[in-house]
């Protein structure tokens, strides 16, 4: 048995992908944009239907390069994302906060927002608009600023029994990290 391969589906699923980053300056700080590309697998479709939520990160940093010493971390922000699927309502649940949403503490200071539809709520996770890295000031003048984006599904807040059964399963590893140089474009 051990010797079998594993299905098609899982062979010809392509993983998380960063399709695009931009950075933009405006009066009240300096922004990253980034778009991510993934498939949602079958079996994280099923623990959703089931109303059992899961939990996605989107992280950036900021450098500073120098010639002397090591790059400079200038800024660093992260986003988490709840997504829950609302049996009574039929609705889906996306909740957005800079913290770590837990159960435990409570949703805390956090965006949220209903669809009607899986894949609307997916759209909106795949779509990372406005992180704000800082302030202008906190940045620095350059033009050019090295950025490292990573997007991962967090596995370490599903229910414990999860936690256990998603070891080894391909299925439940879904991230991407890309770096890139990003040159500061300035809003009017």
């Amino acid at each position: 048995m051990a010797w079998l391969p594993a299905p098609a589906a899982a062979q010809n699923r392509p993983g998380a992908s960063i399709t695009q980053m931009r950075l933009e300056q405006s009066e009240d700080g300096v922004y990253l944009s980034a778009g991510v590309q993934f498939e949602l697998p079958s079996l994280v479709e099923e623990v959703l239907d089931k109303g059992i939520a899961i939990y996605f990160v989107a992280e950036a940093e900021m450098y500073q390069e120098r010639w002397y010493w090591t790059d400079r971390k200038v800024a660093q922000v992260t986003r988490h994302m709840r997504l829950a699927y609302q049996p009574l309502t039929r609705r889906w649940r996306l909740n957005v906060s800079p913290v770590p949403i837990t159960g435990a503490a409570g949703f805390g200071i956090s965006l949220n927002q209903n669809f009607d539809s899986l894949g609307d709520a997916l759209e909106a996770i795949k779509r990372i608009g406005r992180l704000r890295m800082g302030d202008a000031a906190e940045i620095g003048d350059d033009t050019q600023h090295q950025v490292m984006f990573r997007f991962r599904l967090d596995t370490s807040q599903l229910p414990r029994p999860f936690q256990i059964g998603v070891v080894g399963q391909a299925d439940w590893n879904i991230s991407a990290e890309r770096t890139a140089r990003l040159t500061l474009e300035k809003q009017q």
